[in-house]
């Protein structure tokens, strides 16, 4: 079961990236009909222009009026570029196109191929003998308003991750924090009543009970100190020894095998010639494996086999845990080592937070999902340098 922190925090996110989408089709369907507009009316004047043009190469001008009047509308446009060409497609005029003098021909030539491209020409009957065509294209403001909602959605989606980033990080220092301080609490409130338990181990070795009782409560007491151990290294850097990983998962297979039911079965696959020594925080690592068996024995359901093997390839050794149990699908191979994330009905869901802490905060190797096939079982692998 996914407890109900995860389901809303993967709702917010949900929303927060349509509400990014909304805002961004919104902006764009807005800009979208505004440059549309200024497209027309940039059409109307280049209509309006041209039909200047027209008259000023015509007979129709009767006033001085007149010509100041189509003077003023030629003049007018100092910003969509246009060129005039002849019915043999020679340039006659152009306006608002910057070159240098060596590259005249070129840079008009290939203004003329991008306009004829992107609008049809406005023709100019200048008499019944001779017409001309007028082409242009969109104004630098038009073409960079075109732009503006792209830009805006990029702008949008930066916040957004910035935030994330922000967001994730101060969650992630919170969760430390609160890592650090449940882990030294634990360990101190242990302290008390391991100490008492073991006062009481030595009164009844001295009252002569059953060494076998008093055996097995020491090995308990020994465990509960191991355990002390683990929680108060939390939030410490622990100090990494080179330790043979073959012996550390044996000895943590033997203490679960005493204390699982029988019908769960181990199995451990080596080759037997390397030495599997890697620098390790034995205590911590062990706590790993236990960790991720007990999450195989619950995904089991108490019967089923759980499989390790270990080799190595180039500077890595590889521990590869396969269960038989249930299975996971893909959208879980992440969210499986996130704390609270539990797939029982009971339990804080920690123990692969805490596996995966170990293994890539304090060790600097990896840990992951390789591959996990419903009602079939998992396998997660874990990734360290031989010489970290």
């Amino acid at each position: 079961m996914v407890l109900d922190i995860y389901l809303k925090k993967r709702r917010w996110k949900i929303l927060l990236f349509l509400a990014a989408i909304i805002i961004g089709i919104a902006s764009l369907k807005y800009t979208n009909w505004l440059t549309d507009k200024l497209s027309q009316e940039e059409r109307k004047k280049v209509e309006l222009w041209a039909e200047a043009i027209k008259r000023l190469a015509s007979d129709e001008i009767t006033t001085e009026t007149d010509i100041s009047l189509i003077e003023m509308i030629s003049n007018q446009n100092t910003s969509i570029p246009l060129i005039v060409t002849n019915a043999d497609d020679s340039i006659m005029i152009h306006a608002n196109i910057s070159f240098t003098p060596a590259r005249q021909n070129e840079i008009l030539t290939r203004e003329l191929k991008k306009m004829k491209a992107q609008n049809p020409p406005i023709e100019i009957f200048i008499s019944e003998n001779i017409k001309q065509f007028l082409y242009y294209r969109e104004s630098y403001l038009l073409r960079n308003l075109r732009l503006f909602p792209i830009v805006q959605l990029l702008v949008i989606f930066l916040f957004i991750g910035v935030a994330y980033l922000a967001f994730s990080a101060s969650r992630s220092a919170e969760q430390n924090q609160v890592w650090v301080g449940m882990s030294k609490e634990t360990a101190h409130q242990l302290g008390t009543p391991i100490s008492s338990l073991m006062a009481w181990v030595e009164l009844l070795r001295l009252q002569k009970n059953d060494p076998a009782i008093v055996g097995e409560l020491e090995n308990d007491i020994q465990r509960l100190e191991k355990i002390t151990e683990r929680f108060s290294k939390i939030g410490s850097k622990p100090e990494l020894l080179h330790t043979d990983m073959e012996m550390v998962i044996r000895s943590t297979l033997e203490y679960l095998k005493r204390r699982s039911s029988g019908k769960i079965k181990y199995e451990f696959h080596t080759d037997g010639t390397n030495k599997w020594e890697v620098p390790l925080n034995e205590a911590l690592f062990s706590w790993v494996i236990e960790n991720l068996c007990k999450n195989a024995m619950d995904a089991m359901n108490g019967e089923g086999t759980i499989t390790i093997s270990l080799k190595e390839k180039e500077n890595n050794v590889i521990v590869d845990l396969s269960d038989t149990g249930k299975g996971l699908h893909k959208s879980q191979f992440k969210t499986i080592f996130q704390p609270g994330y539990s797939t029982k009905k009971r339990g804080w869901g920690l123990g692969l937070s805490l596996a995966k802490r170990i293994v890539e905060n304090y060790h600097k190797g990896k840990i992951f999902i390789k591959e996990s096939e419903i009602n079939k079982g998992t396998t997660f692998r874990i990734l360290l340098k031989k010489n970290a």
